[in-house]
């Protein structure tokens, strides 16, 4: 519950009426990126890429690959963390390139690019290195089942931008999918192998992975109000939010996202009796 200058899976485009990105192309002398912007009616090229939401999506980038690294080197809590953090930024990049005004098409581009690897190529190999790979054969195909559904869910999303509700994401989000295979390996990392924990894997994985290609529907929570007035209490729920995160990250974080995934099914098994 992504991806710009921007549009994070997480947090769908929603491009400056004043200067939309148009064009991204390469100078051929230089070598610079230079974008055609739109500026009172009149295009203007401008060259260069802007520094602080392509920064911060690096930076989700780098804890993607450091999942990776960790996960190779037998550290999963670490790599699992990892996962969480390239969530947060993430979330960040694109908030910060429409409040500063930002976007463009390369950060598009770049944060997709930094998605597949956050959220699809390292939760994978993470959920591999710590138990698939026992599997042989069989393991490594779970594994691509999840990538490739992240890639085909990242290009899915990426070409359905304006053109679905906001209110709803069609399949499950990736860095939600993400979030529930770092979640399992963070509960369950210092557990001994068993042939139950491989089935959750398995089931995990592998579920997370069709689920991320289904058209089934899930809430974006895009029509909540964050800016409106809220009773004083409301501030007490958020408060006790963090604490029970705090008390044991792992088992809240993996619990809440399982049932976030969990939650597209179910809604669409109630309401296909109701249209029958």
């Amino acid at each position: 519950m992504t991806d710009e200058k921007k549009h994070p899976e997480s947090d769908p485009v929603e491009v400056s009426a004043v200067n939309p990105p148009e064009e991204s192309v390469v100078d051929p002398d230089s070598g610079e990126v230079v974008e055609e912007e739109l500026v009172e009616g009149a295009p203007v090229r401008r060259k260069g890429i802007y520094l602080l939401p392509n920064a911060l999506t690096t930076a989700s980038l780098f804890s993607g690959f450091y999942a990776i690294v960790s996960a190779a080197n037998g550290v999963f809590d670490n790599a699992a963390i990892a996962i969480f953090v390239s969530m947060i930024l993430d979330g960040l990049d694109g908030r910060v390139a429409r409040l500063t005004n930002t976007q463009s098409k390369f950060g598009e581009e770049y944060d997709s690019l930094a998605d597949m690897v956050a959220f699809g190529v390292a939760p994978g190999l993470v959920a591999f290195f710590w138990s698939l790979n026992n599997l042989d054969q069989f393991g490594w195909a779970i594994t691509f089942i999840y990538v490739a559904g992240a890639a085909l869910r990242l290009a899915r999303f990426n070409t359905q931008i304006g053109s679905v509700d906001k209110k709803f994401f069609v399949g499950l989000p990736s860095p939600a999918a993400a979030a529930c295979v770092a979640g399992l390996v963070w509960c369950f990392h210092t557990f001994e192998p068993a042939g139950w924990l491989t089935a959750m894997t398995i089931v995990v994985v592998g579920g997370c992975g069709v689920l991320m290609v289904s058209n089934i529907l899930y809430r974006s929570f895009k029509d909540l109000d964050m800016r409106g007035r809220v009773p004083f209490a409301a501030i007490l729920l958020v408060v006790l939010i963090f604490v029970v995160i705090a008390l044991d990250p792992a088992t809240v974080l993996f619990s809440g996202f399982l049932i976030y995934a969990l939650s597209g099914p179910f809604r669409a098994l109630v309401r296909k009796p109701r249209r029958q």
